[in-house]
């Protein structure tokens, strides 16, 4: 059985329930930060990159493959990247609280 596609919308949605959570522009994209700090942005339509702790990557790639995937600026690993058509909402909440 396939699991429903997480609509921009509904992740959005995810990520504003978060205490103190508020989304801002970043490069012509959605950002959403705590604190003035980012703890996840959207690239395009079908993903957002969540800034989880570099020590957490790992796992959540051996526990998800097929949802998440490592995220690196330059060579530094940053976060995970979510695909949206292959992460439950759950999966993507308990990401968010993470970061």
């Amino acid at each position: 059985m396939s699991r429903p596609v997480i609509t921009l919308g509904e992740a959005r949605d995810i990520a504003l329930a978060l205490p103190a959570a508020q989304e801002a522009g970043h490069w012509g994209n959605p950002s959403f930060r705590v604190g003035g700090r980012i703890f996840a942005t959207m690239p395009d339509s079908e993903h957002m990159n969540v800034m989880i702790d570099p020590f957490d990557v790992e796992s959540a790639v051996l526990e998800e493959p097929d949802a998440c995937s490592e995220l690196r600026w330059g060579k530094k690993v940053s976060g995970v990247r979510v695909d949206l058509k292959r992460a439950s909402p759950e999966l993507l909440g308990d990401l968010l609280e993470a970061a």
